[in-house]
């Protein structure tokens, strides 16, 4: 029998139901779930269960999952698989899928197909971009155009680069950005982008470590109305790649600037064009739009992921991976199809705009902060859904949206990562809206919520360690560098040995089964959702102010109310110096200038101590827990115990 508190907990869950489909029969995860169903004679059925069993059957049967992901979604192929993963390898070395397959990342973006029979899946003069800048203007280009400028480009390309080479981008999130990467990838290069809101430093940290043999650049970024020239930056970072070859320059917002200024000297190799002559003074102009076919792991895409010590480290992605989980996660989760218009802000630098650039659209969005009520002004009677990543959104948040947009619409806040280029938690159309809950797991992503003694603590409700258990395709294929295995394993399998620890405490709800996600486990920052390394702040820091600072801790802080995290610097002073208002101001500046906004502590102060372990590494975890209220795991490595004191004495008074 049900006691009264359990009864009066359900009726309290029950009124934080914000949405229901209201014709999930007409989804594609409905039709998928039904496919499978009838296929493996699987019985998915029951009101209150219309999509976990569907996610307990993709876990437990792995590989026919995933073989059914490629055909339902249409991956394309030259070559079809011969194996879709051996599981009893287990998750690390990270085994190989779809073994035996051809094909090319670029080819499946340009030419999707509704399922793997062949066949395009739109029309070639529908609109495949829209691109809006942060002016007024708006670009329309259809798919018979956006083929054409690849076609062009990678023509251009050809004459420069080999498969396998990094091709990197300094650039903002347009059209032409969308070109060069598809361009790379239809010849087998790695593309790898960088938002040139950040500066030289934190460029150059993570563009040495690749030698990118060809760089595409922007002139100029326009930020809060105001246009910045990126020449001056660009020539730095340019001087400082040894092996680059080629520079293309986008003259963007109007700043068509000599790109010789940007030539080093003494570097006869090093090439540098305007876009426009790149293209067509050095492009074979009858050459047709080819795709290079490859392995499925082959990588396409490195993206930075920082950690606490040394520069940030180079995540290689592969094709399928990559591809198979967006496509999973864009037609089957988030139900969009070849109409659709997709909408996400974002710069190259995230993963979300790697997800972005899966689908093929961009639209509009609306405004919490000044509580401007868009359905007013614009009615956006096709708005089927909003995805906000990284913590789960606030109450409020959930609140306001339904008021500014309607009951209809499903409001999915949604979680992954640079790690894996996509999703853990992901929206579903078969689950209902909960205020202040990721909707539910990826299907596919077998993960749990893990104590420090590997046991699941998801039926409990408590707070544990994101582990995933099972092996999925988009795991990163490598790490890049002559260290990158043993790299590999230290960021992912050293905390629970043959499993993936993510690195965030999550608490899943054992009656909805949706999830929580509250702030990193591991000393990363992640500051509205991107990930960055205290120790890219600790060499401007100490590099730059040599006489004033002798120590410090970065860490993350987010408590139960906070609806993002924040950075917060905690530094210990050299003997006579002081942290007076005028160095805190300057030191924000210059972390923003060496590397960007995002990088900036929310709140600099002066501490007597920096706690170490008893070999001198700084405890950047137990500062955390500490300042975020969660003391979790203090643990007993630390040397000097004591000076964690002062930590608890700060948090209580701010």
């Amino acid at each position: 029998m049900t006691s009264e508190r359990d009864q009066n907990k359900n009726r309290e869950r029950d009124s934080e139901k914000l949405w229901e489909h209201s014709s999930p029969e007409r989804t594609t995860m409905y039709q998928f779930k039904r496919h499978i169903s009838e296929k493996y004679s699987r019985e998915f059925s029951g009101e209150e269960d219309k999509f976990n069993s569907l996610w307990a059957w993709s876990v437990d049967e792995i590989e026919s999952f995933w073989s059914e992901i490629w055909n339902y979604t249409g991956i394309k192929a030259t070559k079809r698989f011969e194996s879709v993963v051996d599981v009893n390898l287990g998750m690390f070395p990270r085994p190989a899928w779809f073994s035996g397959a051809l094909l090319n990342f670029a080819q499946n973006l340009l030419f999707p197909q509704l399922r793997d029979n062949g066949g395009d899946a739109v029309d070639e003069n529908a609109i495949a971009v829209i691109a809006a800048t942060e002016g007024t203007e708006r670009e329309h280009v259809t798919w018979k155009e956006l083929r054409e400028r690849v076609r062009v480009c990678a023509a251009a390309l050809k004459r420069r680069v080999k498969k396998g080479d990094i091709v990197a981008g300094y650039v903002a999130n347009h059209t032409n950005a969308l070109v060069a990467m598809l361009a790379s990838t239809s010849l087998g290069c790695v593309w790898t982008g960088i938002s040139p809101d950040h500066g030289t430093t934190a460029v150059l940290d993570r563009l040495v470590q690749l030698e990118p043999r060809v760089l595409f650049a922007d002139s100029g970024v326009l930020y809060n109305g105001k246009i910045h020239e990126a020449m001056p930056k660009l020539g730095e970072i340019v001087a400082a790649l040894l092996k680059l070859e080629t520079v293309v320059v986008f003259h963007t917002f109007g700043l068509k600037i000599g790109v010789q200024s940007i030539k080093p000297k003494g570097r006869g190799e090093c090439q540098v064009w305007q876009y426009e002559d790149f293209t067509q003074q050095t492009a074979d102009q009858d050459c047709p739009l080819e795709f290079l076919q490859l392995p499925p792991d082959t990588p396409v895409y490195v993206l930075f992921s920082s950690g606490t010590t040394g520069k940030p480290k180079c995540i290689c992605h592969g094709a399928i991976g990559t591809l198979i989980q967006h496509k999973k996660e864009h037609m089957i989760h988030c139900d969009v199809g070849p109409g659709s218009v997709f909408f996400q802000f974002t710069t190259v630098t995230w993963m979300m705009w790697h997800w972005l650039a899966s689908h093929r659209r961009r639209g509009k969005s609306g405004n919490e902060q000044s509580k401007v009520y868009p359905k007013d002004k614009y009615p956006m009677k096709s708005l089927k859904a909003i995805y906000s990543t990284a913590s789960v959104l606030a109450p409020s948040t959930f609140e306001y949206v339904y008021s500014a947009f309607g009951p209809d619409l499903n409001l999915g806040s949604i979680t992954g990562g640079t790690d894996i280029i996509s999703l853990f938690g992901a929206p579903s159309p078969l689950v209902p809206v909960f205020s202040g809950e990721i909707q539910c797991l990826g299907l596919g992503m077998k993960v749990e919520a893990w104590d420090g003694s590997r046991n699941n603590v998801e039926g409990s409700g408590e707070i544990g360690d994101l582990v995933c258990v099972k092996p999925f395709p988009c795991m990163p294929v490598k790490f890049w560098g002559n260290d990158g295995e043993a790299v590999y394993k230290k960021s992912y399998f050293e905390e629970f040995p043959g499993v993936w620890h993510h690195g965030d405490f999550i608490k899943i709800n054992p009656k909805t089964r949706g999830f929580q996600v509250l702030g990193r486990s591991d000393a990363v920052l992640k500051p509205a959702g991107v990930r960055i390394g205290s120790a890219e702040i600790y060499n401007v820091l100490l590099a730059s102010f040599p006489t004033q600072f002798e120590d410090a801790v970065c860490v993350g802080r987010r408590r139960a109310s906070d609806v993002d995290e924040h950075v917060v610097l905690f530094v210990k002073m050299s003997s006579g110096a002081l942290l007076t208002p005028q160095l805190v101001a300057t030191v924000k500046s210059t972390i923003r200038r060496e590397l960007s906004a995002r990088h900036v502590p929310a709140s600099i102060d002066a501490t007597p101590e920096i706690p170490v372990t008893t070999n001198g590494k700084k405890v950047e975890v137990a500062v955390k827990q500490i300042v975020s209220g969660i003391n979790l795991r203090v643990s007993a490595s630390v040397a000097n115990v004591e000076s964690l004191e002062w930590f608890r004495r700060w948090a209580a008074e701010n």
